[in-house]
């Protein structure tokens, strides 16, 4: 029978003053944060009296849909067209650190998400991220908008943060070209043809939120989008900049440092083998020993490996980050520049 004890907080606050302190401490902060994100709601423009809670940020999820037949699907959606045009991007009381924290993390995105794309096509994004910053459904800096979602399993906003782009360093000569482009844009430099634009996508894949929203323009290999009805319109993008943004270099270990999950593809046969009678799982207390038998052993070896590009359904950019193209011998490694004197040094 079990004997029920009623919850005394003077005994509690008896028995252990210091963690009860901590414990009420972090109910307060806790009960703070869900008031201020209940009470966090816009008034849409145009209406005087509706309200609506903020838009969230779709996961970049995508139907099953191949290439051929995305080109097809997307090119039937017709263009809607900007709904006004963006303003110029403002520093306001930045320090110079903040806006070289930005740049870099603009450069990025760029380089990243449209290096194989012509000058329209890299100003076409910066000009999203600069979007973004001004929309209050999106973090207030430009780092923040860039690594949005980068530490979950799924919900990063931008691929390249979450894929293994980041895992070579990028191309001297493209990253300087993506970094003109960012640092324009930074300076107050506006690409109209998107106008408020604040979701892209690749024109060979199909996102599942791309059918809510309205297709803006289509530059390049990207197509993009902007909220419908008044998130859409340009008296949403009130949302001031913050003028304070995190280290990137921290930004981007955070990011590679997260396990995602695999893809997993079927191996046919040798699946329903090895899971079957060819592989033997016996608890022995707290641990659990898997025997192989030799048929297992077998179906194993007749497994073909693929390279991890070949596995996914990897995008371009992603394929020219981590292909086996070379850099010419005039481009070095992003980082510190060698100088003549430690050239010299080497060659001794």
């Amino acid at each position: 029978m079990t004997t029920l004890k009623t919850f005394d907080p003077a005994d509690l606050w008896r028995r252990y003053p210091r963690e009860s302190a901590g414990l009420g401490l972090a109910a307060l902060i806790a009960a703070a944060a869900i008031a201020g994100s209940a009470s966090s709601t816009l008034r849409l423009p145009g209406s005087a009296t509706t309200e609506a809670a903020l838009p969230q940020a779709p996961a970049m999820d995508y139907r099953p849909v191949a290439p051929l037949d995305a080109l097809k699907i997307n090119s039937a959606v017709p263009v809607a067209g900007p709904a006004g045009a963006a303003r110029p991007f403002v520093w306001g009381s930045a320090s110079s650190a903040a806006q070289a924290r930005a740049l870099e993390c603009l450069t990025s995105a760029v380089y990243y998400e449209a290096g194989q794309e012509p000058s329209d096509g890299q100003r076409a994004v910066a000009q999203v991220i600069l979007n973004r910053a001004r929309h209050p459904a999106f973090p207030s800096s430009v780092c923040g908008v860039v690594y949005q979602g980068s530490t979950r399993q799924t919900g990063c906003q931008f691929t390249f943060t979450c894929d293994g782009s980041m895992a070579r360093a990028p191309m001297t000569a493209s990253w300087d070209r993506a970094r003109k482009v960012a640092a324009a844009a930074l300076a107050g430099s506006v690409y109209p043809a998107v106008g408020n634009a604040t979701h892209y996508h690749a024109n060979y894949v199909v996102p599942y939120w791309a059918s809510s929203l309205a297709k803006t323009a289509v530059v390049g290999a990207h197509l993009f989008y902007r909220w419908s009805g008044g998130w859409g319109l340009p008296k949403a993008f009130g949302q001031s900049y913050s003028g304070r943004e995190s280290d990137p270099k921290l930004l981007r270990l955070a990011a590679m440092s997260i396990v995602r999950m695999p893809v997993v593809t079927a191996v046919g046969p040798v699946v329903t083998q090895i899971a079957g009678a060819a592989v033997k799982i016996e608890p022995d207390g707290k641990r659990v020993r898997v025997l192989f038998t030799p048929q297992a052993r077998e179906a194993v070896e007749k497994v073909v490996h693929k390279p991890y590009i070949e596995r996914v359904a990897a995008s371009d950019n992603l394929r020219w980050t981590l292909g086996d193209g070379a850099p010419a011998a005039s481009e070095t490694a992003f980082g510190a520049k060698v100088g003549a004197t430690d050239t010299a040094t080497k060659a001794n």
